[in-house]
């Protein structure tokens, strides 16, 4: 009897009531629990626990997991009730309009090749630190919608016309398309089959049918009636092309295979006979270069202003890198429109990877050519826009140029440049054995700095065309270029540190600021600006031997950062990290803000990689296509290919973390342990960086490091015990062994030991 009661127990639970799809997901995220923490508990698959939390409800708890889902729900509703009618959930505070670059009114760390990375920096006379000492941007960053349920999805009209769908009511504060009515649907879509009806999952909660029954069809479609893409960034620039994300189950319905097979990942496109291939051509529709790849670009010449263009991204194929993008390409449709649109209303529409986005967003907001005043007869003609880099490439300095670049084809086979022969302006990657002062302290804290190498490109003179030589010139801190000159002279052991104040260090615990291993110059080499400029601030005399200099210059990169900056402050806002907390507050607010909204933290991660691969992009390196050394390939073609720009902003985030490190080093006398990049790595006796960084009166020590969530302010990067970093070094027998690389979790294999 009992086995019967137990089954009509079990019965009854398999049909225990549960709340609406957006309610499981409301209480569990008002809970602050992650899906991998409630799957866990459940002993389910994460992936189990979103289907539950998707309005698409393929996927519902049965038995023993039903039961224990719904008794987690209605205790999470009883310390969450649901807001009435009255009393609806207040929209996410509207981020403060901070500052950026107006608009022309008319007109790994490293940041390596295709992928650079954050360093440590803020312009030198502290202009970065604060959106307040910047101009006001005219264009405001979009709110970010809530992270709102899976809308259901519209019904089609019966009538014989396809239109888009009706669109839903949208979360208060959601990112629209803007004013202009013909993108009225926002800047994208992320097109899905349910229950055999394809629908595009637009930005703010909007579902639209898609009738289109083959790729032609739908890029046809996505033109004439989907309403998506995006306004242009600057005056004299251009509309953003819709953009169309395609899930495995759109693929399969239009013909396309859900993943690449190793010849096609190899090739990063499908072979150009594959039958989609053949219906657009038959439609009369090119693709780019690239081809049919993760991202795809579908067009017809343009015929007068209008632009006819498409573009797709395929998750599935690995457009979404995961590095930058987290799991967002595994995300149920609404939730990936979500995520991608906010990316898109604050930084652009995803032009490719990170890295192309970041380079695109610097034409985008500097366009090379611009329409002239009209003439004699009234006709406008294609100009130069003043402070774009123009429309055609310029040449690099012989000694900017990379190794295996044309203008080295008359080297000897082998040969190796030397400092004095190779501009070598990277970010830091030095240690050093600890002092036995150090060895007693108890811990190893690191600092990282936030958005540095965009905090470093702000106010920063570049070069805006090709580069005059000179001999022997007068150094000049304020024109850019490249300098052949010898600061092994410069003593650390005596630096200035203000206007007429001099400070005495133990240079044995410094970095050398003129090279990226910390070691001191032997002799003459190539230095961008910013270098040579910070060997004149500590208060030595430097004279040039030669130098590549560029007199047209600007400040190119001002709105880019200003752009990138706004969009970070706004989505770490929503987050929880306001611009303005105190110290203790910051540190605080830090702690795991990522699980807070995990589909924002993605957009963080996005944005960071976009400033990371946009500057890696400006020396992008050849890609196999048969390149051979000596022989130009595809980037240098590009007005952006421009590898002096990208060392001058490494140049200056590295001096503006070491200015930082001096003043750190004479006020307190501290030095770091170990630098990788943006991260430095101090021994104190507490965890906290409040345990060694100087707060008087909760003020800073001025031109010292700063907590704070602003571009070139620092923030709590990872603390370990010195016993372990001690045993680490030990363990691989280097006692200069980097400890910065692994500071973050102290995860150290025999895989990455720094080499």
């Amino acid at each position: 009897m009992s086995e019967l009661f137990d089954a009509v127990d079990a019965l009854v639970a398999s049909r225990s009531p549960l709340p609406p799809a957006e309610e499981r997901k409301r209480l569990r995220v008002a809970h602050g629990l992650t899906l991998d923490e409630v799957a866990a508990a459940l002993k389910v698959r994460r992936a189990t626990v979103s289907g539950w939390e998707s309005a698409k409800k393929t996927t519902e708890p049965r038995g023993p997991e039903r039961e224990a889902y719904a008794r987690l729900l209605e205790k999470l509703a009883e310390l969450y009730p649901a807001p009435s009618v009255t009393e609806a959930p207040a929209a996410p505070s509207a981020p403060a309009t901070f500052t950026g670059t107006p608009t022309a009114p008319a007109d790994p760390r490293t940041p390596s090749t295709g992928q650079a990375s954050e360093a440590a920096a803020t312009a030198s006379t502290e202009n970065a630190q604060t959106p307040a000492t910047a101009p006001v941007a005219t264009a405001p960053v979009a709110t970010a919608p809530a992270a709102a349920p899976r809308p259901a999805r519209t019904t089609r009209p019966s009538s014989t016309s396809r239109r888009p769908g009706a669109k839903q009511a949208a979360p208060v504060g959601t990112p629209a398309g803007g004013a202009d009515s013909r993108f009225e649907n926002g800047p994208l879509a992320v097109v899905d089959v349910e229950d055999g009806q394809v629908l595009a999952y637009c930005t703010g909660g909007l579902v639209l049918d898609v009738p289109a029954k083959s790729i032609p069809a739908l890029v046809e479609w996505t033109l004439k009636e989907a309403k998506l893409g995006q306004p242009k960034l600057s005056g004299p620039g251009k509309d953003a092309d819709p953009l169309l994300v395609l899930t495995e189950a759109a693929l399969e319905r239009y013909g396309l295979p859900a993943t690449l097979t190793e010849e096609e990942k190899l090739a990063g496109r499908l072979p150009e006979g594959h039958k989609v291939i053949k219906q657009l051509a038959r439609a009369e529709w090119k693709l780019t270069k690239r081809g049919f790849g993760p991202w795809a670009r579908i067009y017809r010449p343009t015929t007068g202003s209008g632009r006819s263009c498409v573009q797709l991204c395929i998750p599935s194929w690995h457009a979404l890198d995961t590095r930058h993008w987290g799991e967002a390409g595994q995300l149920p449709p609404a939730e990936l429109a979500r995520v991608m649109g906010v990316y898109a209303s604050r930084v652009m529409t995803p032009r490719g990877s990170t890295a192309v986005t970041g380079l695109e967003l610097m034409t985008a907001l500097h366009p090379a050519t611009r329409a002239s005043e009209p003439d004699a007869d009234g006709e406008r003609h294609s100009e130069h826009n003043p402070g774009s880099l123009g429309k055609d490439p310029v040449d690099c300095a012989p000694c900017e140029a990379p190794d295996g670049h044309p203008l080295l084809k008359d080297l000897p086979r082998f040969h190796v440049r030397g400092p004095a022969e190779k501009l070598f302006e990277e970010a830091y990657d030095w240690a050093r054995p600890m002092t036995d002062a150090e060895c007693m302290l108890r811990h190893l804290v690191g600092i990282d700095v936030n958005m540095a190498f965009a905090a470093g490109a702000n106010g920063l003179v570049v070069g805006l065309g090709a580069p005059t030589h000179v001999k022997a010139p007068v150094f000049d801190p304020k024109l850019p270029g490249s300098w052949l000159v010898d600061l092994s002279h410069v003593d650390l052991s005596r630096v200035k540190v203000g206007k007429d104040k001099w400070a005495d260090l133990d240079a044995g615990l410094l970095p050398s600021p003129f090279t990226p291993k910390g070691e001191r110059p032997a002799g003459p080499a190539w230095y961008a600006t910013p270098t040579v400029a910070y060997a004149v601030e500590l208060g030595y005399e430097v004279r040039p031997i030669e130098a590549w200099v560029r007199h047209e210059n600007g400040r190119y990169l001002d709105g880019w950062y200003n752009r990138l900056r706004d969009a970070y402050l706004a989505t770490m806002a929503d987050l929880g990290v306001d611009a303005d907390l105190a110290p203790e507050d910051f540190l605080a607010a830090m702690d795991g803000y990522k699980e807070r909204d995990p589909e924002l933290a993605i957009v963080v991660s996005a944005i960071k990689a976009t400033v990371k691969g946009g500057l890696g992009k400006l020396r992008e390196r050849p890609r196999g296509e048969g390149w051979r050394p000596g022989r130009p390939w595809r980037a240098l073609a590009r007005p952006t290919w421009r590898p002096d720009i990208r060392a001058a902003v490494i140049s200056r985030t590295r001096i503006n973390l070491h200015r930082k490190i001096v003043k750190h080093a004479a006020f307190t006398g501290r030095y770091p342990v170990a630098i990788l990049s943006d991260c430095v790595v101090y021994a104190a006796d507490g965890t906290s960086p409040l345990d060694f960084l100087p707060y008087r009166d909760g003020k800073p020590l001025p031109g010292g490091f700063k907590l704070g969530i602003n571009p070139g302010l620092v923030k709590h990067e990872g603390t370990q015990t010195v016993l372990w970093g001690e045993g680490v070094r030990e363990r691989f027998n280097a006692p200069e062994l980097n400890l910065a690389r692994y500071i973050k979790d102290g995860t150290v294999t025999d895989i990455d030991n720094g080499e």
